[in-house]
C-alpha cells in the first residue's frame, strides 16, 4: 500500500490524533498506518509512566474503537507498541469515547489509561485516537508531548526500561500479536446511563414507557443508546435508524451538524409520529435531537435546551460556549433563564477547560458545550458525552410527558436569526498562520477607523477600503474579530476567525433581517479585498 511520508507531527489536531489509515480516496495516501501508531502508542506509554509514577507493568489501559474499516489493524498496532513492555491491554471492541474515559472510572475496571480509535464524523479513510487518563482527555500540549517522545527514537523510551515482554507475543494470520483481554465495557456503560434514568424518572424499572424515541447513530458506535439504554426502560425505538455499525457509513454522515443527517432523522421522526428524535456522531461524544414535529434542536438550540435543563438545579450558573453562538441565544440565556453566558473560543477542549478555570476561580460553571454538539457537565466529569445529553434530555421527556408537555416547550421563547451563513475563505500562503494574524490585526484597526487606504494599498491592493459604517467591535471577545452591526447596515454580526488546523479563515454571520448576510458580507468584502491571498470568492 503506498504511503504518504511519515511526519508524527502532521497528525496532531489540537487535542487528539488525526490521520489517513486508508487508500480510496484520490489524491489522501495514508499516513497513520502501523508503523505510526506503535510510535505513538509508546509515546503514550512513556506520558502515563510519567503521570502515574508506574511500570509499564504495573499499568492497565483500555482501548476501543468505532466501526472504521481501519479500526481492527490499529488497535493490534497500538498493542503491539505497548505488549513489548508488559502493559494489561483491555480489548472493549467497537465503543464510544465517552464510555473509554469511563473505564479509569468504574470500578470494575480501573484501567490508568484509555485510548479511543476514532476521527469522529470524518471520511471512512481517516481514523486517528483519543487519549484519556482518570482525570480527563489529554490537552493540546499532552498529545505534543506524546509526539516528540514518538518521534524521538530509542532514547526518549529510556523511562520504560527494558521489553523485558518482548518475546510474549504469539503468531496470529501471521502477525507477531501481544496478548490483550477482552472487555465489556459499553454493558457497564450501559448500565450507567440506564440507572440514571431510573433513579431520575422515579417511575420504576420502565420509566420510558408510553414514548417513542427515535435514534439515528449513523453506522457509527452509538446503537447501542437505542438497543441497550431505550429500550430495557420500556421506550418504543422500534423506527430508530442507521443503528447497525457500518465504517463505510452508506446513509449519511455521522455528525449532528450535517444537513443530510439531520433532515434523516427530522423524517423519521415525523413519518413515525414519534415523540422525540436523538443523534450522534460516530463516537458519541455529540448529540442533538429533534423535536415531535420534526423540528431541529441543534446548534444554537441544543445550547439553550441543555441550559435550560442545567438552570432548574443550577440557577444563575454560567454557561460556555463556543465563539460563533448567536445573540439570541445571549439573551435567551441570560434573560429568559436567569444565566450568565460566557463566549469563549472553538474547540470542545477549549470550552471544557474554560469552564474548569472558572470554577477554580470561584465561579460556578455547570455546562460547557459547542454548537457542535460537544456537551461537557460539571456533575459529569466535564466530559463531552453525547449519551450523557442526551439521558439528561429523556429524563425531561418523561417528566414532561406526565404533564403533557414535550422538551422543546422549554427552549419555546429562543429567538431564531432570520438568516445564518458561513464562509470557509482559503488562504494560498505556506506561512497562513501569521498571514490570517495579520488580516485579524488590521481588521480590528479598521473597525477602529485606524487603518488608512494607504496601508491597504501596501498589501498589494489597487481599490480603497470603505470607511466602516454602523460597525462595532464585540467585547469581551476570545477568538477572532467578532463585529456588530446596527440594524441599518445588516441588522446582525459576523465573526472572523482562522481555522484551528487548517490554511483557511472562517467566517460566520447571523442577521435579524432577509438579506443582511448579503450587507454584511459585501462590507466584509471592501476590506477583504485587500488581501490577495485570501479567496473571498465565496463570499
Amino acid at each position: 500500500m503506498a504511503k504518504a511520508k511519515s511526519d508524527l507531527s502532521k497528525l496532531q489536531n489540537g487535542s487528539d490524533i488525526r490521520g489517513i489509515a486508508l487508500t480510496g480516496i484520490e489524491g489522501e495516501l495514508p499516513n497513520l498506518c502501523a508503523d505510526e501508531a506503535i510510535k505513538i502508542a509508546r509515546g503514550y506509554l512513556v506520558w502515563l509512566c510519567k503521570k502515574t509514577g508506574k511500570r509499564p507493568d504495573e499499568l492497565k489501559i483500555a482501548i476501543g474503537r468505532d466501526p472504521r474499516m481501519s479500526g481492527q489493524s490499529l488497535f493490534h498496532s497500538l498493542n503491539t507498541g505497548m505488549g513489548p513492555y508488559g502493559v494489561q491491554v483491555l480489548d472493549c471492541g467497537i465503543a464510544s469515547t465517552p464510555a473509554m474515559f469511563m473505564s479509569t472510572l468504574f470500578p470494575a475496571f480501573e484501567c490508568d489509561g484509555a485510548i479511543m480509535i476514532t476521527a469522529s464524523h470524518l471520511p471512512f479513510n481517516r481514523n486517528g485516537f483519543k487519549f484519556f487518563d482518570k482525570t480527563g482527555g489529554l490537552n493540546r500540549e499532552d498529545i505534543s508531548e506524546i509526539i516528540e517522545t514518538a518521534k524521538g527514537g530509542k532514547k526518549k523510551l529510556e523511562p520504560l526500561g527494558p521489553a523485558v515482554f518482548e518475546d510474549n507475543f504469539f503468531m496470529d494470520l501471521g502477525k507477531k500479536t501481544y496478548p490483550s483481554q477482552p472487555a465489556d465495557l459499553m454493558k457497564e456503560y450501559c448500565h450507567h446511563l440506564r440507572k440514571i434514568i431510573i433513579d431520575r424518572v422515579g417511575e420504576g424499572p420502565e420509566p420510558l414507557k408510553g414514548l417513542k424515541i427515535v435514534v439515528d447513530a449513523g453506522n457509527g458506535s452509538g446503537g447501542f443508546y437505542a438497543n441497550d439504554v431505550l429500550k430495557p426502560l420500556g421506550a418504543d425505538t422500534t423506527n430508530s435508524i442507521f443503528l447497525e455499525p457500518d465504517g463505510t457509513f452508506p446513509n449519511h454522515a455521522p455528525n449532528p451538524e450535517d444537513k443530510d443527517a439531520m433532515a434523516a432523522i427530522s423524517m423519521a421522526v415525523l413519518t413515525t409520529g414519534s415523540d422525540l428524535g436523538l443523534i450522534f456522531d460516530t463516537d458519541v461524544d455529540r448529540s442533538s435531537a429533534v423535536d415531535g414535529r420534526g423540528r431541529e434542536i441543534s446548534r444554537n438550540r441544543i445550547v439553550a435546551l441543555a441550559a435550560a435543563i442545567v438552570a432548574e438545579e443550577h440557577p444563575g450558573t454560567t454557561v460556555v460556549t463556543d465563539s460563533i453562538t448567536s445573540t439570541q441565544l445571549t439573551e435567551f440565556l441570560e434573560r429568559d433563564l436567569g444565566l450568565s453566558h460566557f463566549r469563549f473560543k472553538r474547540g470542545y477542549k477549549n470550552v471544557i477547560n474554560k469552564a474548569i478555570q472558572l470554577n477554580r476561580d470561584g465561579r460556578d460553571a455547570q455546562l460547557a458545550i459547542e454548537t457542535s454538539g460537544h456537551a461537557a457537565l460539571k456533575e459529569n466529569y466535564f466530559l463531552d458525552d453525547g449519551a450523557y445529553l442526551a439521558t439528561l434530555i429523556v429524563v425531561k421527556a418523561a417528566k414532561l410527558a406526565k404533564e403533557g408537555k414535550t422538551p422543546d416547550s422549554l427552549i419555546e421563547n429562543m429567538k431564531d436569526p432570520e438568516e445564518a451563513r458561513e464562509v470557509r475563505m482559503n488562504i494560498s500562503r505556506e506561512d497562513f498562520g501569521p498571514y490570517g494574524d495579520t488580516v485579524l490585526d488590521d481588521l480590528k484597526k479598521w473597525i477602529s477607523g485606524s487603518l488608512t487606504d494607504a496601508y491597504a494599498h501596501a498589501k498589494g491592493s489597487t481599490e480603497t477600503s470603505a470607511t466602516p459604517v454602523g460597525m462595532s467591535p464585540e467585547e469581551p471577545n476570545y477568538e477572532g474579530i467578532r463585529i456588530n452591526f446596527d440594524k441599518d447596515n445588516g441588522d446582525g454580526w459576523c465573526l472572523l476567525r482562522k481555522s484551528l488546523h487548517d490554511p483557511l479563515m472562517a467566517m460566520n454571520m447571523e442577521s435579524n433581517t432577509k438579506g443582511g448576510c448579503k450587507i454584511i458580507s459585501g462590507k466584509m468584502r471592501s476590506f477583504l479585498k485587500n488581501y490577495p491571498d485570501l479567496d473571498i470568492s465565496k463570499l
